[in-house]
């Protein structure tokens, strides 16, 4: 390998370490001078750093990359001669590259002459790659795109008129920060949910044949072990707390591993919510009899070796590490699922408090019943009550499987799973289970609930009264309460319902354009196919009439898709945290857009921008109430 190459090597290296963020040397405009009536100047101009350089045209082979500029769209004009450069170029033997080299320093302009007919309708789009170095290091190639008159976009087929001076990806993460804190949920607030999400996860898991049993075992152990009913009572009080500190520590240890960041991307990540998607289905199928799905056994015999070998505190750890093992069948899937969720949140605390409030829940009954040892005798035997809930929860886990696989189908665009198939699959999912809760669906392992009981009775209703619900939904009935797991209606083909919102632009830089012609301010919608709460917002916000008429008439909505996988036609890369991150999708675009210029990666993020890129308001996360929305979207009229 070459000196040269070598160094060009080592200074790109240097470059990606010293910078957390893209740094950007060179700033460029391109304006379009008007010479005469039929011939004009298209003037491209870049300002260069203090301590940088912008390498030349001609650069010889073997050295750095030059500066070119290549006009992709040239209508209604033609170019007249060669691209000019009157600016000094200055030429000086690099010993890093053995060879001489040219380069521009402070500024550099380049003028290509065209020649037209009317200048109205004139027409160019095109880009400058470029790379700049300095005395210590260089940065990679890079792409400046630029277009001039009235290029049509393929959004609503609307005309971008693109500012020629504005720098749409510039960082704009102080900015925010100088308006405050986010509207919408607070952190504490959001905590509260996860928590109680969480809360309920576990009440769930504790009517599970892997659970239920185990309570009254487990709390006679503990009071017959102990000649002291006082100490015997401390035991099983501790035990329910070792279960809440397992629980917390796994959390805790997950996000340590994969952190908050990788754990909002894994939880809309296309691929990760498909195999959740096999996941769920094969616990379902367990659930219904099929096979039984443990770990292995002679995990839970080691630990209740140790459990019998060690004493204190150290020991009822042990026993409730043998709880959370023998129940995995029956907690997993819900645990998993509560994960999902919670991490897109983007908090760092969050699966904690997930877990946190699954193990209240799991952990409450062994220490109730230790207190109140007389209840035991009223507390339910387990039977085929028990096998009935594991039907139920296989039934519910079908369900919740369609939405993971939509998350995959949204995000590839296989158009599979549509809205109208997906509310299809969920009407015959509930009055199945309508059927099973009235005893007319039996399995093997069932055979014990031979009649039909009142609570049985009860949720049979609810489940047939969901599907009648849901029947609206096939001709494009909102169906506002499960607008959070079903596909968008923009994926439904016969549709009656007109009064949702959609972006008028899905791309940003074209967004931006088309605002900029308009000198309308902007709204961002950082979205993703898998975010619940994003369906949630444009299910019970934006169709409020005062916030639909204010997105439609005042600003340029542009919604970003972060889990977007539609392949970018040239990938690229970019210098992030000291680190190469390769840009593939246009999902992966977005989502890089959303961190290197807002400092945010948790969705929905809302951000309001001037048609230049500035901020105008502080950004605006979830919270279902219209009237906070109407409130943050009038801030700049106030």
């Amino acid at each position: 390998m070459s000196k040269r190459i070598i160094f060009f090597l080592l200074s790109v290296l240097v470059a990606s370490v010293s910078f957390g963020q893209i740094y950007e040397p060179v700033k460029w405009t391109v304006v379009q001078k008007n010479t005469s009536d039929k011939t004009a100047e298209i003037q491209i101009h870049a300002t260069i750093d203090e301590g940088w350089h912008l390498y030349g045209l001609n650069i010889p082979t073997g050295g750095p990359h030059p500066t070119s500029i290549v006009f992709e769209t040239v209508e209604n004009a033609s170019k007249v001669g060669e691209i000019q450069t009157p600016s000094k170029l200055l030429k000086q033997f690099d010993a890093n590259f053995n060879m001489e080299l040219n380069w521009y320093t402070n500024d550099a302009l380049f003028i290509q002459k065209i020649k037209f007919n009317d200048a109205l309708k004139v027409k160019l789009k095109g880009y400058v790659e470029f790379m700049v170095c300095n005395d210590k290091s260089c940065l990679p190639p890079t792409k400046f795109p630029f277009s001039l008159g009235a290029i049509e976009s393929k959004s609503n087929g609307m005309a971008i008129v693109p500012v020629k001076t504005s720098d749409y990806w510039k960082p704009v993460i102080q900015e925010l920060k100088s308006f405050g804190a986010a509207e919408g949920s607070n952190g504490v607030s959001s905590w509260w949910i996860i928590f109680l999400t969480g809360l309920v996860g576990g009440f769930l898991a504790l009517l599970t044949p892997c659970v239920w049993p185990i309570i009254p075992m487990t709390v006679s152990f503990f009071l017959k072990r102990s000649d002291n009913k006082k100490l015997g009572q401390r035991d099983a009080i501790l035990y329910g707390l070792a279960i809440i500190f397992i629980y917390v520590f796994l959390g805790i240890l997950i996000t340590l591993i994969f952190g908050a960041s990788a754990l909002n991307s894994l939880a809309t990540n296309a691929v990760f919510n498909l195999l959740f998607f096999a996941l769920l289905v094969v616990f379902a199928i367990s659930f219904f009899g099929a096979f039984e799905i443990t770990l292995p056994s002679s995990w839970s015999t080691k630990l209740d070796a140790k459990a019998d070998s060690t004493a204190g505190f150290i020991s009822i750890l042990f026993m409730a590490f043998t709880l959370v093992l023998v129940s995995f069948s029956c907690t997993g899937p819900i645990i998993g699922t509560l994960l999902v969720q919670v991490s897109s949140s983007g908090s760092l605390l969050a699966p904690a408090i997930g877990m946190f409030g699954f193990a209240v829940a799991l952990s409450i009954p062994f220490s109730l019943f230790a207190l109140f040892p007389s209840w035991l005798k009223s507390m339910p035997r387990s039977g085929g009550w028990l096998n009935s809930v594991k039907v139920v929860l296989a039934f519910l886990e079908l369900a919740l499987a369609l939405k993971f696989f939509s998350v995959a189908d949204l995000a590839y665009g296989w158009h599979l799973l549509d809205r109208e198939v997906f509310l299809s699959i969920w009407i015959v999912i509930f009055t199945l289970l309508g059927f099973c809760l009235l005893g007319k669906i039996r399995f093997s392992h069932d055979s014990e609930s031979k009649h039909t009981t009142v609570p049985g009775v009860f949720l049979a209703i609810v489940s047939f009264a969901f599907s009648i619900y849901m029947i609206p939904g096939l001709w494009g009935a909102p169906l506002k309460s499960i607008s959070a797991f079903a596909p968008p209606l923009n994926t439904q083909d016969f549709n009656l319902y007109n009064d949702d919102v959609h972006a008028a632009f899905t791309d940003y830089d074209l967004g931006m354009a088309y605002a900029a012609g308009k000198k309308m301010p902007v709204i961002i919608d950082f979205s993703g196919f898998g975010c619940v709460n994003c369906r949630k917002m444009e299910a019970t916000v934006w169709t409020d009439p005062i916030v639909k008429e204010l997105l439609k008439k005042d600003y340029v909505l542009i919604s970003l898709f972060v889990d977007d996988k539609a392949s970018l036609s040239k990938p690229y890369v970019v210098q992030e945290n000291g680190r190469t991150t390769s840009i593939e999708t246009v999902g992966d675009k977005w989502s890089y857009l959303q961190r290197s210029k807002f400092g945010a990666n948790a969705q929905p993020f809302y951000v309001m921008l001037d048609n230049n890129g500035v901020p105008l308001n502080k950004p605006y996360t979830f919270n279902e109430n219209p009237a906070s929305f109407v409130k943050w979207l009038k801030k700049i009229k106030d």
